[in-house]
């Protein structure tokens, strides 16, 4: 009989999977280890949110911890995991150096979600009004700290093509170190599109987005100044409504209903909203990662229309499914076209299917992430024998933060 391993995940926050697609991604990687036998615990230092999803529902042991503390110390002890995952680079900053002290044997994997190295210089750039270059990253200090972390890490999950290969050829990451694990979902058919909605049953354009994440609230913002006027010049029936977990006030003053632009704040229930809605307009001008709320577009056979930066490492080349298009002008055009052609807008949903199918397969990819976590835990060492540089880290990197952690520790007990 097989014994059962121990999955310990550190959080950076509770999952939402309901309010963002991080949170989706997390429960997706909670069920493909709980699926393969794994007895998991769920650990934050982040606040209890009303949102969060309860945990024991997924049979989730839920623990919160703090940071610069040795009660972890202790927790991690007694708990011995044989496989310790980060939820992003922040968390293997935090606590990685305990992992490594306290249960040096336990396999260390990082989910990136996105490479906020590239987020963040993009945004750079496009606050300094210029193009973004990939040298950019070579420079930036987000970039040092991430690529520090993965390569302490025994294995990295990183969610878009794309940016694995950044990693492989501008920083020069080991594909050893690297897989690949895009959004995973079901195999759809053409006869489930006939299940959904009815392109004369749904009406509106619609975006969603969590508004705590950066680009979702410029993308509203280039919505609202750019993009809706001349969809409104040439549509004066159209409306837009934009759906978003934690909408601050300046997001709220932007609801003008008068102009057919609805803020309509938290989706109960995002893919209801996504179904009745006819298409999708997400004109996104920076940021990094797969874009969560395209593939749910996709899945509720709703087409859309996103800009290059947008689409990036999501369809393979495929025909996606409505348009890309970064002109503003082209991008309302284009809208219009998308949501008053029938035609155009079914053979759009048939491209959609087409991309989750090809793309998105859940067990093309959860089976190789089990084989390889599996096979790290039985040669662990030789692993990291062959990962000099995550070894040099380990030897050097770590003390700044191990120490500064310490002396925090060491003040709050004063």
């Amino acid at each position: 009989m097989n014994q059962i391993k121990k999955l310990l995940i550190i959080g950076f926050v509770w999952p939402e999977p309901n309010s963002s697609a991080a949170g989706g991604r997390m429960m997706q990687l909670i069920s493909i280890f709980k699926q393969n036998g794994f007895e998991i615990t769920f650990v934050s230092a982040a606040q209890d949110s009303d949102f969060m999803v309860d945990l024991a529902e997924f049979e989730v042991t839920k623990k919160s911890i703090e940071l610069n503390s040795t009660s972890f110390d202790d927790f991690v002890i007694e708990l011995n995991p044989e496989v310790v995952l980060f939820d992003r680079f922040m968390i293997e900053e935090q606590f990685g150096w305990r992992v490594v002290e306290k249960c040096p044997n336990a396999i260390r994997i990082l989910d990136t979600e996105d490479l906020h190295c590239l987020r963040t210089a993009r945004q750079k750039a496009f606050k300094e009004n210029r193009a973004f270059e990939i040298h950019d990253l070579l420079s930036e200090e987000v970039a040092k700290r991430e690529i520090a972390s993965i390569l302490r890490c025994d294995l990295s999950l990183i969610i878009s093509e794309f940016e694995m290969n950044i990693l492989k050829d501008v920083f020069k990451i080991s594909s050893d170190l690297l897989f690949y694990l895009p959004f995973l979902v079901e195999k759809m058919n053409e006869e489930e599109l006939l299940k959904l909605p009815s392109f004369e049953n749904r009406n509106n354009f619609v975006f969603i987005g969590n508004f705590l994440h950066e680009p979702n609230w410029n993308t509203v913002q280039y919505l609202k100044e750019a993009i809706w006027p001349l969809i409104k010049k040439n549509f004066r029936e159209a409306v837009l409504e934009v759906y978003g977990a934690y909408p601050s006030q300046k997001v709220l003053q932007l609801h003008q209903p008068k102009n057919g632009f609805f803020i309509m704040g938290r989706a109960e229930d995002a893919n209801e909203v996504v179904k009745k809605s006819r298409v999708v307009l997400a004109p996104i001008r920076f940021g990094a990662g797969l874009k969560g709320k395209l593939l749910e577009a996709m899945q509720c056979g709703t087409p859309s229309i996103t800009t290059y930066i947008g689409s990036e490492g999501m369809h393979e080349g495929l025909v996606w499914n409505g348009f890309i298009e970064d002109n503003p002008e082209e991008f309302a055009k284009k809208a219009i076209a998308l949501y008053q052609n029938e035609n155009l807008w079914k053979e759009s949903q048939k491209n959609g299917i087409t991309i989750i199918n090809k793309c998105y397969q859940k067990n093309d990819y959860s089976e190789k992430l089990i084989s390889l976590t599996n096979s790290l835990l039985e040669d662990p060492e030789n692993h990291r024998l062959h990962n000099f540089m995550g070894n040099l880290l380990q030897h050097h990197a770590y003390k700044s933060t191990m120490y500064m952690s310490k002396w925090i520790e060491a003040k709050n007990k004063n």
